[in-house]
């Protein structure tokens, strides 16, 4: 200060110019005026050293907004930093000053309120085609989440219902096993409820699918009936049914754990989950909103009598006996037994080459020179 000062005083004496003055005292031209600036508007104190921290901090939080998000956070501990701005600013409108996703991330993991994972590279299956839907109930996934043990010793199996498009969890329902005799009332009550899909895609497990010819199962040939495409996935690639799987890992993350005593309390949790995921949750491939407010019903509604099967009129129609078999050229042919009391349709597609179709899925074909089914 002393020297800004003595600098002052030879440049009101004039005896030396400004570049020579800046020069002696070894500063630029820019400090030598800024100091003579700063001396006209205060005098002395304006030479005294002035603070360098900004006026305004873009990232700066105030206490009570960061108190709120981090409470918010706790009950929430799987929502990330824009879904719980989204839900804070819909249920607090006289706050304006919300601060950015990224700032409150940084909050949250200053505060220890984030666990780090390792970061995965995605892989992308080569000869897989991506899901693709444009409206709701386009595609529907189903899985079992996988068997766990309530505390009275019984097993429960969480089967889960999704609309791909909405990311709308249709239903989320504990059963006591994965047959096609307790699911099916499940896929029977969401088709009641919301409407029939245009397809449902599933991995190959009970009783999604089985080891028989074309993966035929009771419950996909009674989707088939009702005009539903079947979409299986290919064996172990979790990945192309990556939304529903992502779904899951929250289910497991507030629902399943802790344990309850029996299945009747572990569902009360699944409902209440499923409220939460549909109408609080916001979803970030929905641009932060939630599945609810984006989902609407099929219009293609259920009818528990099912339509019956037409095929062309080129087409031999064959009727699958009890045992799964069909009688063709006086031969005793064996297709499925999940095939029971239904129509086939054969096509001759080539000299002694048959097509055998069942609704509008190719299921395998027949050659007569030697009577054998190839899928």
């Amino acid at each position: 200060m002393d020297e800004s000062l003595q600098f002052i005083l030879d440049a009101q004496s004039d005896r030396l110019t400004m570049t020579e003055l800046c020069a002696r005292n070894g500063v630029s031209r820019r400090i030598g005026y800024k100091w003579l600036a700063r001396f006209a508007e205060e005098e002395k104190r304006g030479l005294a050293n002035r603070s360098r921290v900004p006026h305004s901090c873009p990232h700066r939080i105030r206490p009570v907004l960061g108190d709120l998000l981090c409470e918010f956070r706790r009950s929430h501990p799987d929502w990330g930093a824009g879904k719980l701005l989204k839900v804070l600013r819909d249920r607090h409108p006289e706050i304006e000053d919300w601060p950015a996703a990224s700032t409150a991330a940084d909050l949250l993991a200053r505060r220890g309120l984030v666990h780090k994972r390792r970061r995965r590279h995605p892989h992308r299956h080569p000869g897989v085609v991506s899901i693709a839907t444009t409206a709701p109930n386009d595609l529907w996934t189903a899985d079992f989440k996988g068997q766990f043990r309530t505390g009275n010793g019984v097993y429960c199996y969480p089967l889960t219902i999704a609309d791909q498009q909405t990311r709308f969890l249709l239903t989320c329902h504990g059963l006591l096993s994965t047959e096609t005799l307790t699911a099916k009332p499940i896929f029977e009550r969401a088709f009641r409820v919301f409407g029939l899909p245009r397809a449902i895609r599933t991995d190959n497990g009970v009783p999604f699918a089985t080891t028989s010819l074309h993966g035929l199962s009771y419950l996909n040939v009674w989707w088939m009936r009702l005009g539903i495409i079947h979409q299986r996935m290919h064996t172990g690639q979790p990945q192309e049914n990556g939304a529903h799987e992502r779904m899951r890992r929250t289910l497991k993350r507030r629902a399943v754990k802790p344990v309850q005593r029996t299945c009747a309390r572990r569902q009360a949790r699944f409902d209440a989950f499923r409220t939460e995921y549909n109408t609080e949750r916001p979803h970030e491939a929905l641009q932060q909103e939630t599945p609810a407010l984006r989902y609407v019903g099929s219009p293609h509604a259920y009818l528990s009598t099912l339509p019956t099967i037409e095929y062309p009129g080129h087409f031999l129609v064959r009727k699958i006996t009890d045992a799964g078999t069909f009688r063709f050229r006086q031969h005793l042919l064996s297709l499925a037994n999940s095939l029971v009391d239904q129509h086939i349709g054969q096509k001759e597609t080539d000299d002694g080459v048959w097509s055998i179709y069942f609704t509008t899925v190719l299921l395998a074909t027949l050659d007569e020179r030697d009577y054998i089914i190839r899928g």
